[in-house]
């Protein structure tokens, strides 16, 4: 299956250069205009890969592995048909410098042309600017979303770019299908079109700046299981404003009337607000996403959480009895920011296959070499990691180094946006 879903992946990102590539390849021109005409229909179908990879749908995301796989892609193809778009002019440059060097000078001189290489040129900045938040993480959350909304209007500047100087044939077509993926991403994710109508039951403080919420359904609910994430939006209540916009959450624990519950920690603006949320906050919730903790083979386990990194895994605990030997390390800061610490030890102290390791790591990153099992250990074992990237980064990276393959190591990437 994880076979499958990676050559979906592949061939979604490789069909749209490729088949731009068949149907507008240039013929009869010299080799640097033919490479700055092809580097150009390459990059624009990378980026209408990137745009279909960015929908949040529940069957595209099964389909293609899951919604963070999906946007690492998304992610993976922008900065592709950037760096390609990146030679398109320059290409276009070398083609007049041997016989004419101002008009080479020309092509890359916005100042000395048009609207339509003015375009051109505001789409690919607001590219640059926009793939920056792919490199950059620690941005304000709204800075980020407006950079991406750049982003697709960098999509669009560009095609109308092509289609001022005169190739309406083949780009009309394209600038109509950026604009449905566009359309749809906006209506059915932004605006909340493919969510559900929730309301929240209750809210209890589990740690320092940490919240579980309770949201029960006001019509369809989604289908859930616990590990799993939500996108969730949270807006009025009787006394409290919501922020309105879709964040991801752990889904803690699911009932059986379809109610559920997230685990908030105070990580940005919205989730510190929501820190005080209360009863009767109106909310919308899409998903569920995320097959993180779902078919889990036979043997022994290791789970390993970090901070609010225990979510998904205390959501299993929850919800089914151990069946086989698990192991769980549970790091965090201080007793203050322990969320759900005595349930665990009750679970533990219930689960004869359960073994709990609560650590406190103070400000200061765990030793994980020391506290791990070493390459004889780990032999036999599943791995399950969950919390920061620099997290996830060393325990992948100790692994590797002690020998246990890719394919054992399994991760939430509490990164995404």
């Amino acid at each position: 299956m994880s076979l499958l879903r990676t050559l979906s992946l592949l061939l979604i990102i490789l069909a749209a250069p490729a088949g731009l590539m068949v149907w507008a390849f240039p013929q009869g021109l010299s080799l640097a205009r033919t490479l700055g005409i092809a580097v150009g229909w390459m990059g624009c179908g990378l980026l209408l890969a990137s745009l279909l990879l960015m929908l949040r749908e529940t069957w595209l995301a099964r389909w293609l592995g899951g919604l963070e796989r999906m946007y690492r892609w998304h992610h993976r193809a922008g900065v592709a048909a950037y760096v390609l778009l990146l030679f398109h002019p320059l290409f276009l440059a070398a083609d007049a410098l041997p016989n004419a060097p101002l008009s080479a000078w020309q092509v890359l001189s916005p100042f000395s042309q048009g609207l339509p290489v003015w375009l051109g040129w505001l789409s690919m900045l607001l590219l640059m600017a926009g793939l920056a938040t792919t490199f950059q993480a620690r941005i304000p959350y709204r800075l980020w979303r407006w950079l991406h909304v750049g982003l697709g209007l960098a999509v669009l500047l560009g095609l109308v770019h092509l289609v001022l100087l005169g190739i309406e044939e083949p780009v009309l077509p394209i600038l109509g299908l950026a604009l449905m993926l566009l359309g749809w991403r906006v209506v059915r994710g932004d605006l909340g079109l493919a969510a559900r109508p929730y309301v929240v039951q209750s809210a209890e403080q589990v740690a320092q700046d940490m919240v579980e919420i309770s949201l029960t359904p006001l019509a369809g609910a989604v289908a859930l299981r616990p590990g799993q994430f939500v996108l969730v939006a949270f807006f009025a209540g009787p006394t409290f404003r919501g922020c309105g916009e879709f964040h991801p959450f752990t889904v803690s624990w699911v009932g059986a009337s379809h109610q559920f519950r997230i685990g908030v920690k105070a990580l940005g603006d919205c989730t510190r607000h929501l820190q005080s949320i209360e009863a009767g906050v109106k909310a919308r919730v899409h998903g569920g996403f995320g097959d993180f903790l779902a078919d889990r083979p036979t043997g022994p386990q290791l789970w390993i959480a970090g901070g609010i990194g225990i979510t998904p895994f205390l959501g299993v605990l929850r919800e089914e009895a151990i069946q086989h030997p698990v192991t769980l390390f549970y790091f965090y800061r201080a007793e203050s920011d322990a969320a759900f610490l005595q349930e665990l030890r009750n679970l533990a102290d219930g689960h004869g296959q359960l073994s709990l390791r609560a650590l406190v790591t103070g400000n200061a990153a765990p030793d994980l070499a020391s506290l791990l099992p070493d390459a004889q250990g780990l032999a036999g074992q599943e791995c399950y990691l969950c919390g920061p990237p620099p997290m996830i980064a060393t325990l992948k990276k100790l692994f590797h180094e002690r020998g246990l393959a890719p394919r054992h190591v399994h991760f939430e990437d509490f990164g995404f946006r």
